[in-house]
């Protein structure tokens, strides 16, 4: 299995693993599609309390409870709305219950709200690690200068990571964003990095060409064309079962320099 290590506590994060938004449309196909990317050693499961205002934890909290807790590590986020420091504790006890679990892996800030002060965000935050409901800590959606103030704000937690979209055809992040947090040791966790499956089933030329090249699919190649970067990680959705196993077709292997010069062609940051 390919991992990251995660900063501060250099807890060990999966390269690979499988986004749950919108998974409360088919409860049991999404329970097999998770406990099979948690075979499959892709046990980063991400999801928040915004997906189906908590329909989903639940149903995340359900797929992982025949697992024992070293086998799958959770990312949840808290709303915009919950951003003060009494909602922000009331909503991490809320996903702590509906996913079943005594500590939440990474706990995102899910959308900046400028209403809140930074600050009071992030002082709660780590209260969470300090009481042990809380691994570790991050935002998502935060631009540079969002996150530096986030940054600035930490007292005893470091920020581990940042969640923001990230794929091959969307590139807006390696102008500034990425760089820094490779510099820095702050994951980046890329969501939508199949473009809501158009570079699955409509690549780009040079992607197909490339995945006829190595005998994979294009998804597979987009995927470890992510995941080959330092400090990136993926959370493709993977609503069922077979979207799991062609996603872990994208893990053990590395295209070539002309691959990926060739990849990086498609699109410009």
């Amino acid at each position: 299995m390919e991992w990251e290590r995660l900063k501060g506590t250099g807890d060990r994060i999966p390269k690979l693993g499988i986004g749950t938004y919108r998974m409360e449309e088919n409860p049991q196909a999404a329970i097999e599609a998770i406990r099979l990317a948690v075979d499959l050693g892709m046990g980063l499961i991400d999801t928040a309390e915004m997906y189906g205002w908590g329909r989903v934890e639940r149903i995340v909290g359900e797929a992982l409870r025949p697992f024992d807790r070293e086998e799958y590590f959770v990312v949840t986020k808290v709303w915009s709305t919950n951003l003060s420091r009494r909602a922000l504790l009331r909503a991490a006890q809320g996903s702590l219950e509906r996913l079943g679990v005594g500590y939440i892996d990474l706990y995102l800030v899910h959308w900046p709200n400028p209403e809140v002060p930074i600050e009071e965000t992030i002082r709660a935050m780590e209260e969470l690690v300090v009481e042990g409901k809380v691994r570790n800590i991050g935002v998502s959606n935060f631009d540079l200068p969002l996150l530096k103030r986030a940054m600035e704000a930490t007292r005893e937690v470091e920020i581990a990571a940042n969640q923001v979209r990230y794929s091959l055809i969307d590139r807006r992040i390696e102008r500034d964003l990425l760089p820094f947090c490779q510099r820095e040791g702050v994951l980046i966790l890329a969501y939508t990095p199949l473009e809501k499956g158009r570079l699955a089933v409509d690549p780009p030329r040079a992607l197909a060409e490339v995945a006829r090249a190595v005998g994979r699919t294009p998804a597979q190649v987009a995927l470890n064309w992510l995941i080959s970067k330092p400090k990136v990680a993926a959370i493709p959705k993977a609503a069922r079962v077979e979207h799991v196993r062609e996603n872990s077709g994208a893990l053990g292997w590395r295209l070539t320099q002309e691959q990926l010069l060739a990849l990086n062609q498609i699109s410009r940051p």
